[in-house]
């Protein structure tokens, strides 16, 4: 952490590259990944292959596109996607199921962004020419809007099999996904095994500065392949962004349960401030707060914030979000606390109104 920087809580996307990243970087060999042999990329994509468990992989520049692409290789148009009403790929990704692979969204509700299977049998369409064609499961773990919340695994198996069972394909939006296997101990693999297609995200908890990745089997990959192409996602001498990802691959993994410590630090601090509340159990990375008057709006409170040198976004209107990530210590979480204290706790009240709230991804 850069003293002359502010406390960054906003997203884990914030990170920067480390030296030993930058090292990486510079010294990676290169190709032209569009003819298909840049062997740095071609390195990262059989590394996380085998991570997960899955024959093929490929590389794209962002967590949107690695969904989208997905998505697009599984359905065609007019099929319909079942997912929970909170995810990722419908609050944060400009409408992409729509523009680009022409489906319609069919939303599922439950806390913390999970649902049973019995949600998913009653929401697969008849199959009759007046319906959307059900074809495609999307899970999200760990779960953003769900406070960073983790999937039990015996859940995640029956909503899986619930899907199989009415022939859908299955998609695991795992962004962070590896936060979720460094709280649980559970193998990429194993989460992964019970999903045709997986994305993972090298730019969040793990610290690289760009670059997501879609796995599953040969035949599955080559259609994402196809439509990176398609979307504009293919690039050149890539590899000297596939280098900071294999290097957060082999060394940041394992960290990022200092991650979720410096996240439980942090929720108890703003336990002791009167009128904060967490909104949702800390279970990884994230710590969501709602805000109880007299004390202002969260957007309000985030703009004092940011003059006391600690970055935040406001969630809802009441409610802010702070991530924890490589670029976080000790030092900060317990800068971010006080700062939070004598916020709330001197002259809340004359706080300036708040602006519109901002969603965090």
């Amino acid at each position: 952490m850069i003293s002359s920087m502010p406390f960054d809580f906003r997203s884990d996307t914030v990170t920067r590259p480390t030296p030993a990243m930058r090292r990486a970087i510079a010294d990676a060999q290169v190709g032209d990944d569009v003819l298909g042999d840049d062997p740095t990329i071609i390195a990262l994509q059989e590394r996380v292959a085998k991570i997960m468990g899955k024959d093929a992989a490929v590389f794209v520049p962002s967590g949107s596109m690695a969904n989208q692409t997905a998505i697009r290789a599984h359905t065609e148009p007019g099929d319909e996607v079942i997912c929970h009403e909170d995810s990722h790929i419908i609050h944060y990704e400009t409408g992409s199921p729509a523009a680009l692979s022409g489906v319609m969204i069919r939303p599922l509700r439950g806390e913390l962004g999970q649902f049973d299977a019995a949600d998913v049998r009653g929401a697969i369409r008849p199959r009759q020419h007046h319906f959307a064609v059900s074809k495609l499961l999307v899970v999200e773990n760990t779960h953003n809007r769900g406070g960073g919340s983790i999937w039990d695994m015996q859940r995640l198996r029956s909503v899986v099999d619930a899907a199989r069972e009415a022939g859908l394909r299955t998609h695991l939006d795992g962004a962070r996904l590896w936060n979720a296997c460094a709280a649980t101990g559970i193998s990429p693999a194993e989460y992964a095994r019970h999903f045709d297609t997986i994305s993972c995200c090298f730019s969040k908890g793990l610290g690289a500065p760009v670059g997501s990745a879609v796995v599953g089997s040969k035949e599955v990959i080559d259609r994402v392949h196809r439509f990176r192409k398609l979307f504009g996602g293919t690039m050149r001498q890539s590899g000297i962004l596939a280098a900071a990802a294999l290097h957060a691959l082999e060394h940041h993994r394992e960290r990022l349960v200092e991650d979720h410590a410096n996240a439980r630090r942090l929720e108890a601090g703003l336990r002791q401030i009167k009128g904060v509340r967490i909104a949702m159990p800390v279970v990884t990375n994230m710590v969501f707060v709602d805000l109880d008057p007299p004390h202002p709006p969260a957007a309000a409170v985030c703009e004092r914030l940011r003059a006391a040198g600690v970055l935040a976004l406001p969630n809802q209107p009441r409610r802010i979000r702070f991530v924890t990530h490589l670029d976080v210590n000790e030092q900060a979480v317990d800068r971010c606390i006080e700062a939070m204290h004598a916020l709330l706790t001197e002259t809340s009240p004359s706080i300036a109104p708040a602006t519109s709230a901002v969603q965090t991804y």
